[in-house]
């Protein structure tokens, strides 16, 4: 018996940038569709992939059902990636303003014009989607808009941040800054690659109320997590 030979991945692009170094890469595999899988690595760091897309459409799955059916839903996706949260949003009638808010210009014109407009491109032509080009971080202190959910999937989880800015996020004054930018009764949803028992406390801690994890099981280790909270009415 035969086995293939793993072939070494393809880098597509690599473009230096204020955070550093970001990739776009394929390889072969069986992806979430039938082509290649395509990656993104940061400064090294493996980001996300498009060979299963499940744990990124659970995070907008997860939050749209805790809002329990609310109409005319406004969601913030935090960090566009591979494009399975934009595509997976998109798809359903529920919500009524999507706004992407991406840090990294390559990766934006990776789904504008590059490969990953095979997942991305109906979406970004969908007019309830805006894309925002823009350190989520600073957006959240900065904006005065306000959300029914947020889904952000910037890192690989809280305790595993893609660069130390990051970190501020799940901060006191970063779960603070998300709280403001959410409406009464609106719906905090963080994926991460693992659980994390202290973030759910710094959430509860922050004041947010129904706190709960949901897992998605993954071919190896353990589940990718999407960590939910509720700003009380």
């Amino acid at each position: 018996m035969t086995f293939p030979v793993p072939q070494t991945p393809i880098t597509l692009d690599r473009r230096e940038g204020p955070y550093g170094e970001v990739a776009l890469r394929r390889r072969q595999g069986a992806g979430d569709g039938d082509g290649p899988v395509h990656e993104i690595i940061a400064n090294g760091c493996f980001l996300m992939d498009t060979s299963d897309g499940r744990s990124e459409r659970l995070l907008i799955d997860a939050a749209l059902g805790a809002l329990g059916g609310r109409p005319a839903a406004a969601v913030l996706i935090g960090g566009l990636g591979v494009g399975f949260s934009l595509a997976h949003a998109a798809a359903s009638p529920a919500w009524a303003r999507i706004t992407v808010v991406e840090r990294e210009q390559a990766i934006i014109d990776w789904h504008r014009s590059g490969p990953l407009a095979a997942i991305s491109g109906a979406a970004l032509a969908d007019p309830r989607t805006v894309v925002v080009h823009a350190d989520l971080v600073e957006y959240l202190h900065n904006t005065s808009d306000t959300y029914d959910a947020l889904c952000l999937d910037i890192d690989n989880g809280p305790d595993w941040t893609v660069t130390e800015g990051n970190e501020s996020l799940y901060s006191p004054a970063g779960l603070a800054a998300c709280a403001r930018r959410l409406r009464p009764g609106g719906v905090l949803a963080v994926w991460s690659a693992q659980p994390s028992a202290d973030f759910e406390k710094s959430m509860r801690n922050a004041g947010f109320t129904g706190v709960s994890t949901e897992e998605i099981q993954v071919a190896r280790g353990v589940p990718d997590v999407v960590h939910l909270a509720v700003r009380p009415a």
